[in-house]
């Protein structure tokens, strides 16, 4: 058996993307596979969010590099991308939510990131269509929206440039000891295998702990200014820390377009993809409590999605220590499009054998067999 790539990429979603895109660019053969189609799965389900995130020092420090990263790449984005930097701000509705914005405002202010505190007036000025009376809010300039599947598709386009192949439709059963097993009985083999398959990285990895979370969205009609800023409350944060109940947030994004893109809602242990109307209702009952307006606007669309979760809120990026020949990038849940081009640099600078420009270690798959370990032990 010949080798056909120097490494081989399962799944053409945006992780997959970033990894080619990086890998190419450093001079590798890189051959990407994709079952279905280019983000077929949660980047083309996504919101499309670039944002900075501190529910944990690596979350921060991966949240934070990629922005970066983004940034840097933003000017040669095409305009399909949409991409704007229109900043988040953290919604406040009491005492208690504002004691957590003073608090993420000192945590970002400490590590080089610039955010503003909102009164009560300045975020009515900022928002003039979220409800009043509000305690105020967070306002961090720096985070982005884009469009996801665009984004995607220009990391692949950028990767063929550099040398990379694209095969999309096929499915790929089996992926181990530098051989990928296609259902039509082809094998391709490689130097390196890279799993990005999102939610059905298990299937070809048993082992990892990787749980795909339903959600659902809304894509409205065109009300440009109505939004602003991307609008997220606080109790976001617990909606996204529930690991077993069904929970809704309000969040809420202005595209480029004029149209306004709505969320969120998180769901374990469903398999079926389809709009479930209890909970698209307390997902949109929880918009027009804060945005009243938006009752009175037109949805064109809805659908669902499901990201790639792992108990910790942290993505697996890194070396499978079963196989030296496999790498893991999963896992990545609702930050997927954010921490894409932080996770292909991590994964690029493992294979070459070179220094990351943070901490790899925090997201190296093998936490989580060494807390299998560790819970077995003391079992």
């Amino acid at each position: 058996m010949t080798q056909s790539a120097d490494v081989l990429i399962v799944g053409a979603g945006i992780v997959g993307a970033a990894c080619a895109f990086e890998l190419a660019k450093a001079g590798l053969r890189v051959a990407v596979l994709e079952e279905r189609f280019t983000s077929a799965g949660a980047t083309g389900a996504s919101m499309g969010h670039v944002v900075v995130m501190d529910d944990s020092e690596s979350q921060f420090s991966l949240t934070h590099y990629s922005q970066v990263l983004w940034e840097e790449l933003h000017e040669e984005l095409p305009p399909a991308v949409e991409y704007e930097r229109c900043g988040t701000i953290w919604v406040a509705v009491d005492d208690e939510e504002m004691a957590e914005v003073r608090r993420k405002y000192t945590y970002y202010r400490d590590r080089g990131v610039h955010t503003e505190i909102l009164d009560p007036q300045a975020l009515h000025q900022a928002e003039p269509h979220l409800r009043v009376p509000l305690a105020g809010g967070l306002l961090v300039e720096g985070d982005s929206v884009l469009y996801p599947p665009a984004a995607a598709a220009f990391l692949l386009e950028k990767a063929v440039e550099f040398g990379a192949s694209l095969h999309v439709g096929k499915a790929v059963i089996a992926l181990a000891k530098g051989n990928a097993r296609l259902a039509d009985g082809t094998t391709l083999s490689a130097g390196r295998l890279i799993n990005a398959a999102g939610q059905f990285s298990p299937k070809l990895t048993p082992g990892i702990q990787v749980k795909p979370r339903k959600g659902h969205l809304v894509i409205t009609d065109r009300y440009p200014g109505s939004v602003r800023h991307q609008l997220v409350e606080l109790g976001y944060l617990k909606s996204a820390h529930s690991l077993t109940s069904d929970s809704v947030a309000f969040n809420i994004q202005p595209r480029k377009t004029g149209q306004l893109l709505i969320g969120s809602s998180r769901q374990y242990d469903v398999e079926h993809d389809g709009v479930e109307s209890a909970i698209l209702s307390r997902m949109l009952k929880r918009t027009f409590e804060y945005l009243p307006a938006v009752a009175s606007f037109s949805g064109i669309r809805i659908w669902t999605g499901f990201r790639p979760a792992t108990p910790d809120k942290l993505p697996l990026i890194g070396p499978w220590l079963a196989d030296p020949t496999l790498y893991i990038a999963t896992g990545h849940e609702g930050l997927g499009i954010t921490t894409s081009l932080a996770t292909g640099k991590l994964i690029c600078a493992q294979i070459l054998g070179q220094a990351p420009a943070i901490p790899a270690e925090p997201y190296f798959p093998s936490r989580q067999i060494i807390t299998e370990t560790k819970i077995e032990t003391r079992v």
